[in-house]
């Protein structure tokens, strides 16, 4: 009696933290559901558009954000949001974010271009026809967006990483900037082998980690940059690599370095 009140008093507690916890999404962030024929009937969408975009005119640059649970909302988080849009806010920031939710379990596989021997995955291909074929037609349509590939960016954390990187790899003229923070580059080691293989690497790449993660992870990203530069002059500064000291795999670190990214991306 006593073990089953004990999980009762614990379970309950954490279920009301749940419950109490209230949404921190600024109001300048709205959704949409997108069917997504690849994986799943339907899948959410999170809008980012600038303070002044009722009053303005203008046109703006497209930011696509993976794991969008995890980007506005602490409510939807999973460890902690990356507030982005107050991040934005302050800034006065320019710029369309537009974040997509993952597919929930099976987010590893439309996050890996290759499968691995152990983990399976594989389907990035699939994933990124849908925000090329999909879900980009649909915001350049309902957006006042610049939809060329210099003023649109893809940027994620982990295996978000790995498939922002895929993404200006494999569509050159659709993403021309990207953010790649952790990236999961020990999943398939066929990433170097297609980097090589590229006759050119035209995209703007910022590349982040901490010297926290894996033992791995400083090494493999060292060798990512490396590879890109053998693709181009340095002289281009068109690549930024940030190691953090004392940086760990978490979206504390994601949300730290966002801004100087940001900043640096556009």
């Amino acid at each position: 009696m006593k073990r089953i009140l004990c999980f009762c008093v614990v379970f309950c507690t954490g279920f009301v933290d749940v419950l109490a916890q209230s949404s921190t999404v600024s109001k300048n962030v709205s959704t949409l559901i997108l069917a997504d024929s690849i994986h799943q009937k339907s899948r959410k969408i999170w809008i980012y558009t600038p303070t002044n975009y009722t009053q303005s005119h203008k046109r703006y640059p497209v930011l696509y954000m993976h794991d969008a649970q995890n980007l506005f909302d602490a409510k939807t988080s999973y460890a902690g949001e990356w507030n982005i849009d107050e991040k934005l806010d302050s800034l006065n920031a320019q710029v369309i974010v537009v974040g997509i939710e993952h597919g929930n379990e099976k987010r590893l596989e439309e996050f890996t271009p290759y499968p691995n021997e152990k983990y399976g995955g594989g389907k990035a291909n699939a994933y990124l026809d849908f925000i090329i074929q999909t879900l980009k037609p649909e915001i350049d349509k309902n957006y006042r967006t610049k939809p060329d590939a210099k003023h649109t960016l893809i940027m994620g954390s982990s295996l978000g990483g790995l498939v922002s990187l895929y993404a200006v790899m494999k569509y050159p003229t659709v993403f021309g900037k990207a953010g790649v923070f952790s990236p999961s580059l020990w999943y398939s080691e066929q990433i170097y082998t297609e980097l090589k293989a590229l006759p050119d690497f035209k995209a703007k790449v910022y590349l982040l980690c901490g010297d926290h993660e894996s033992e791995s992870m400083v090494p493999d990203i060292k060798r990512l940059e490396y590879n890109i530069n053998e693709k181009r002059c340095y002289c281009l500064h068109l690549n930024k690599l940030k190691i953090v000291p004392g940086g760990q795999h978490n979206e504390k670190l994601w949300r730290d370095a966002f801004v100087k990214a940001y900043l640096w991306l556009l």
